[in-house]
């Protein structure tokens, strides 16, 4: 079973994701921002990190930052709704990381189950 960790501020989100992707047969665990996050993955083996990019303590940018450094073979999607700037701007910059998928909120059920299916390497039919 892959094991996938979400990191979000915003409860509904968290809880959105991990519902769908439990459904769907993941493992799922979650944190509420990327230091919350780091503790996890430092914890547990990932094969996935979806992680949105506005966030209090550590935002996505340092986050993934500090996942590509310290972990650089993880599979990253980075989520964002804007804030002060643009969501794209936000998902370019991620992407400057590294091969990390991104994808613009809201999104549809569809479109985030097929990255995190490429992301984990699964074809679906």
């Amino acid at each position: 079973m892959k094991r996938i960790l979400v990191v979000d501020d915003e409860e509904q989100i968290r809880s959105m994701l991990s519902q769908m992707l439990t459904h769907e047969g993941y493992e799922v665990h979650a944190a509420e921002n990327g230091e919350e996050g780091m503790r996890l993955v430092g914890r547990y083996a990932f094969d996935l990190i979806i992680t949105d990019m506005i966030m209090p303590v550590k935002d996505g940018l340092k986050f993934i930052m500090e996942l590509v450094r310290d972990y650089p073979d993880m599979k990253i999607l980075a989520i964002s709704g804007g804030g002060a700037i643009k969501a794209e701007r936000y998902l370019t910059m991620a992407g400057y990381l590294g091969d990390i998928a991104t994808l613009e909120k809201p999104f549809k059920r569809e479109a985030i189950l097929t990255l995190v299916e490429q992301q984990l390497g699964i074809a679906s039919e």
